[in-house]
């Protein structure tokens, strides 16, 4: 290889490097684009239903979220927070009673394999309850839950994050534009519409699961209800947020109101278990194929193969942002990889 050749390869090692240490924040950016798509999508539909300019649908828009977040703030939240916290106090006495359930099935098993209620499933008893006890639990989950040490940092990522997007959703064209300068000349038109690809992309997958977390959301409460589970909203709530991630979300949304519904009787948490899981399959089976018709669809073991790729590499905001970042990508893929690059390839000729 020559210099030139060595320089060349020593930069892009670099600039790879680069992007490496930078992974997390070029996330938190990624993650204001999102927001900001969101808002754009908000401000089209806008001008589309009002047939008003930009500016006055910003501010109409804006004056939206705002309320929106007001009320929230004011009539959702409050009671959310108060529930969740009575949820969390109540894991403790559920997990001692899943234990103290699971105990007696290996007795009565053990009764009906070996003729006695102990010494032929001891092997299992001790396994399972080597640990002893579950006294600590509830120090337990709060640690697992308290997340204080970090709410700082969280606190300035979410003023980032914010700030950027009211940014971009200001002059939305211009940081595209800006965005299409860091590609070589010959390829910037296409790139243009490239990035336009992933806009929609994005904008249709907001919009189809916000209409689908609305829906669980709504299901688990009215199914909660009828099974007189306690702690309704914060469970309906977890529901439909948790939605957003599919596959963990709606697996980690059954665990809360089982545990509540576990402390009344185990027949009432399988009602739960056997109730969330059809609403997951409304989800899945009728409600997402309605309202995303033409979003970009997501192979579900892609789907699930992003979440683990962006976990490891990103961490918890991967998992949350897993879905958006696989949507640009298989846009990226569909139009950049496949059509530009792989279609054109043409074979090489035969030597004569």
């Amino acid at each position: 290889m020559r210099f030139g050749q060595w320089l060349g390869l020593l930069a892009l090692v670099a600039a790879l490097t680069l992007l490496w240490t930078l992974r997390q924040s070029l996330l938190t950016l990624f993650a204001a684009v999102v927001v900001a798509m969101a808002l754009c999508t908000l401000i089209g539909w806008m001008r589309q239903r009002l047939g008003c300019g930009r500016p006055l649908a910003v501010v109409l828009s804006l004056g939206l979220v705002s309320v929106v977040l007001a009320v929230l703030a004011t009539a959702v939240i409050p009671p959310f927070v108060e529930q969740f916290g009575e949820l969390v106090s109540k894991l403790p006495a559920a997990a001692t009673t899943l234990l103290n359930l699971t105990r007696d099935l290996i007795s009565r098993a053990s009764q009906m394999l070996y003729g006695r209620s102990d010494g032929g499933l001891d092997w299992l008893r001790e396994g399972l309850f080597s640990g002893g006890e579950p006294s600590n639990l509830r120090g337990g989950a709060l640690q697992l839950l308290g997340l204080a040490g970090g709410l700082g940092t969280g606190l300035l990522q979410l003023l980032f994050v914010v700030a950027v997007a009211l940014m971009i959703t200001l002059q939305p064209l211009a940081y595209r534009e800006i965005a299409v300068l860091l590609v070589p000349s010959f390829y910037r038109r296409r790139f243009r519409k490239v990035l336009v690809s992933c806009g929609d992309a994005l904008s249709g997958w907001m919009v189809g699961v916000l209409i689908s977390s609305l829906c669980v959301g709504v299901l688990a409460a009215i199914g909660l209800s009828l099974l007189g589970v306690k702690l309704v909203a914060a469970n309906a709530v977890l529901a439909g947020l948790l939605n957003i991630i599919p596959n963990i979300g709606p697996t980690l949304s059954t665990v809360f109101p089982m545990s509540v519904a576990l402390l009344d009787s185990p027949i009432k948490a399988l009602a739960v278990l056997l109730l969330y899981v059809a609403v997951q399959n409304l989800e899945s089976y009728l409600i997402t194929p309605s309202v995303m018709q033409h979003q970009l669809n997501l192979l579900p073991g892609l789907t699930l193969t992003a979440q683990l790729l962006f976990t490891v590499v990103f961490g918890p905001l991967g998992l949350l942002l897993a879905l958006p970042l696989a949507v640009c990508l298989q846009v990226v893929v569909k139009e950049v990889l496949i059509h530009d690059v792989l279609d054109r390839w043409k074979r090489p000729p035969l030597a004569s």
